[in-house]
């Protein structure tokens, strides 16, 4: 039988399955590297409003995703490889040590929007991702889901400093390269998935 996806019910099961699913997704543990990076660059990272804005961008996408993305004539593809882009510029950036992205932390948000709510937590694969779980579980859960993922992002950003010192520069620079590899194959996997349409 069809399940009916307008109730209201919550399910402990969709949300927890939601939550994993998104969590291994938007990957704010691999994210590490690249927000200690972003962090020595600009000076600051303002966690609340890089949270603020990728929940809202997740929650826009959750109820109007498919609706936006077509008022501008763009179909999801086309905006996983505008991600995927993006994401290739910094994986580059991590790799080689050089900076082909400027960030000016003088301008409203600085990094705390672009490229940390967009497109590190609220990516390409996230927002597509939020789209495609619509077709499986309650929009409800999924709200929840997104909730409990942006809970553990804005901690994992106000833990900056303390895990900057913690890995110290030696461990940094390693792991930066590391996780650089990393962001480069899911920028190349994002990319050649969606380039055919």
């Amino acid at each position: 039988m069809r399940k009916n996806y307008t109730t209201m019910e919550f399910s402990f099961k969709e949300i927890a399955s939601v939550s994993l699913i998104l969590f291994s997704v938007i990957d704010m543990i691999g994210n590490v590297p690249v927000i200690v990076d972003l962090r020595q660059k600009s000076g600051k990272i303002q966690s609340g409003k890089a949270t603020i804005v990728a929940g809202l961008l997740m929650i826009t996408f959750l109820y109007l995703g498919s609706s936006i993305l077509g008022l501008f004539g763009i179909d999801v593809n086309s905006f996983a490889v505008a991600g995927a882009i993006i994401m290739f510029i910094i994986s580059l950036e991590m790799i080689l040590g050089i900076t082909l992205f400027h960030h000016d932390a003088t301008e409203s948000g600085g990094t705390s929007i672009v490229p940390i709510a967009f497109p590190l937590i609220a990516g390409a694969g996230t927002l597509t991702t939020i789209i495609s779980l619509k077709a499986v579980y309650v929009s409800n859960n999924i709200l929840v889901g997104i909730i409990v993922n942006l809970a553990f992002v804005y901690l994992v950003l106000k833990a900056a400093n303390w895990l900057e010192k913690k890995i110290g520069p030696s461990g940094f620079s390693v792991l930066r390269r590391v996780f650089g590899i990393i962001v480069l194959s899911i920028a190349v996997k994002l990319f050649t998935d969606n380039i055919g349409g």
